[in-house]
C-alpha cells in the first residue's frame, strides 16, 4: 500500500535578537584580512597592548557579536567605547578596510535603549555636551565669566595650584582645556572681498565653538583667503555640523543640524565652502553618506553640499597659493589632526602652505599621524586614555626643537595647548591659517 504524502509543515524560522551590527553591510566586515598592520596605527593599541583596543581586534568583536557567536557585553562595549574613532587604521590598511563605517554605526545602534525608550544622559552631556557646546549664542554667554576669569589670571592660578582637581572630574578637565580667548582683531561681515584680482567665491563654516573660542582664527583664516583672491561670503544661519550629537548616539540631533546647514549655504553662488577645523570638515563631507536614503528627500542636496566642502589648506593648495612676503624666522613642527589626515586623506597640502612663508623652518615631527587624545569630545569623557595620549604628544614636540607647533582643528589646539600649560612648556600652539596671518600682516607670531 503506497504511503501518504507527509502533512508535517516545515518549522517555522527563529528569531533571532537583534544585534548593533545587523544594519551594517556586512561586507565591509569581509574587507578585513585580519593582517594586522592597522595595529602599530593606533593610538589605543600603542598604549594598552590589548589586541581587543586594535582596530582588528574590535572588528573581530563586532563582527562576532553580529554574527551572534559573542553576546554584547558590557566589556565588549567598553573595548569599543575607547576607540577614539581616529582613522589612523585606515591610512595604514592595505585592504581598504573602512573602519569608520563599521564603529560609527555599530557604536549608534549599542548606544540605543532596549523598547524604544530615549537614551539616558548625566548632566554634563546633557547641559555641555548637547546645550551649550553646538549653540554660538549660549556659548558666547558663558564665556564671558572665562573670560574675565582670564584677565584676572585665575585660570592660571587654578591650572599652577591644581584647585582644578577639586572640580567634579569632566567639568575640571573643561576648565583647563580652555585657551586664551583672543579678540579678533577686526569683526567678521556678512561678505568679506577679495584682495587684488578676484579668483574665487567661497563661503566660511564658522563653526559653534570655533566661532566664540578661536573667533581670531576664523578672522586670520578670511583674511587669507582674501589675501588670495577670494571673495568670502558668511551665512548668518549656519549652525553645528552635527559631530558631537552624532558621535554620542544622538542622530536626530545631527540630522536636523545638518538640514539647517542645507538651507544657510547658497551651494550655486559659491565655489567652495570652507573649514578650518577637521572635525567639522570631516563631518560635513559624510553628510551625503550618513543620511544617504529618501526618508526625508534630502539626499541630493546633501551630496551636492559635500561636494562643495573644502578644508581651507586643501583648497588654497589647489587654487594655486600666493605665498606671504614678510619673513618669520621661527623653527616650526606641525601636528597631522585625524580627522584631516585620516579621515580627509589630507597631509601634504598644510606643510606646502606652511614652507612658503619666508624664514620659516619646518621640522617633521615624530609620530605626527598618531592621535593627540582630543578625538572631538574624547577627552571630555575618557579622560586617563586621553591625558597619557597628550603626555605622548608633547614629548615629541619637545623632541624636534620647535617653537611653534601649528595644526588644524581646534580640539587638537585645545589639547595640546592644555598639556603644554600642565607642564609648562613654552611652546606656541597655533593654527596654520594664525600663522600665515600674521606673516601677511607683518606681525610676530610671538606677539599674537
Amino acid at each position: 500500500m503506497p504511503e501518504s504524502p507527509s502533512t508535517t509543515a516545515d518549522p517555522l524560522p527563529i528569531a533571532l535578537p537583534p544585534t548593533p551590527g545587523d544594519g551594517i553591510n556586512y561586507d565591509l566586515f569581509l574587507d578585513c584580512v585580519h593582517c594586522g598592520l592597522c595595529t602599530s596605527a593606533c593610538p589605543t593599541y600603542i598604549e594598552t597592548g590589548n589586541e581587543n583596543d586594535s582596530p582588528r581586534g574590535r572588528i573581530y568583536l563586532m563582527r562576532a557579536v553580529t554574527d551572534r557567536r559573542l553576546d554584547m557585553t558590557q566589556t565588549i562595549q567598553r573595548h569599543l567605547e575607547l576607540c577614539l574613532d581616529c582613522r589612523a587604521c585606515e591610512t595604514a590598511c592595505p585592504s581598504g578596510v573602512q573602519y569608520g563605517r563599521l564603529i560609527e554605526p555599530f557604536r549608534l545602534a549599542m548606544d540605543v535603549p532596549e523598547k524604544g525608550e530615549p537614551k539616558q544622559f548625566d548632566w554634563f552631556f546633557k547641559y555641555i555636551l548637547f546645550g551649550l557646546f553646538p549653540y554660538p549664542q549660549r556659548l558666547h554667554k558663558a564665556l564671558v565669566f572665562a573670560k574675565i576669569a582670564q584677565r584676572l589670571k585665575l585660570d592660571q592660578l587654578l591650572l599652577l595650584t591644581g584647585l582644578w582637581k577639586l572640580l567634579p572630574a569632566r567639568l575640571g578637565r573643561l576648565v583647563t582645556l580652555l585657551p586664551h580667548i583672543k579678540t579678533p582683531d577686526a569683526p567678521l561681515e556678512k561678505v568679506m572681498p577679495a584682495i587684488g584680482k578676484r579668483r574665487a567665491r567661497v563661503a566660511l563654516f564658522s563653526g559653534c565653538v570655533q566661532s566664540e573660542v578661536f573667533q581670531q582664527t576664523n578672522y586670520a583664516t578670511v583674511r587669507v583667503l582674501q589675501e588670495n583672491g577670494c571673495d568670502v561670503v558668511i551665512p548668518d544661519e549656519q549652525g553645528c555640523c552635527g559631530a558631537i550629537h552624532y558621535h554620542t548616539g544622538q542622530e536626530q540631533g545631527a540630522i536636523d543640524f545638518a538640514a539647517d546647514n542645507l538651507k544657510a549655504f547658497d551651494r550655486d553662488d559659491i565655489d567652495a565652502i570652507i573649514v578650518n577645523v577637521a572635525g567639522c570638515g570631516s563631518m560635513l563631507k559624510e553628510y551625503g553618506h550618513l543620511w544617504d536614503d529618501a526618508r526625508d528627500g534630502q539626499t541630493a542636496d546633501r551630496k551636492q553640499f559635500s561636494s562643495k566642502v573644502k578644508d581651507v589648506h586643501e583648497f588654497l593648495d589647489e587654487l594655486g597659493f600666493i605665498p606671504p612676503k614678510w619673513n618669520i624666522p621661527v623653527k616650526v613642527t606641525y601636528h597631522d589632526a585625524c580627522h584631516l589626515v585620516h579621515a580627509q586623506k589630507i597631509s601634504d597640502p598644510p606643510r606646502n602652505l606652511i614652507r612658503q612663508i619666508p624664514g620659516v623652518e619646518l621640522l617633521e615631527l615624530p609620530e605626527s599621524e598618531v592621535c593627540c587624545g582630543a578625538a572631538g569630545t574624547y577627552n571630555l569623557v575618557e579622560l586617563e586614555m586621553a591625558d597619557r595620549l597628550g603626555e605622548r604628544k608633547l614629548d615629541c614636540i619637545r623632541k624636534t626643537g620647535a617653537s611653534i607647533v601649528l595644526t588644524g582643528n581646534s580640539g587638537c589646539l585645545m589639547q595640546i595647548d592644555r598639556q603644554r600649560r600642565l607642564e609648562q612648556e613654552s611652546v606656541i600652539v597655533m593654527h596654520p591659517m594664525d600663522l600665515l596671518y600674521c606673516a601677511y600682516m607683518h606681525k610676530s607670531p610671538y606677539d599674537y
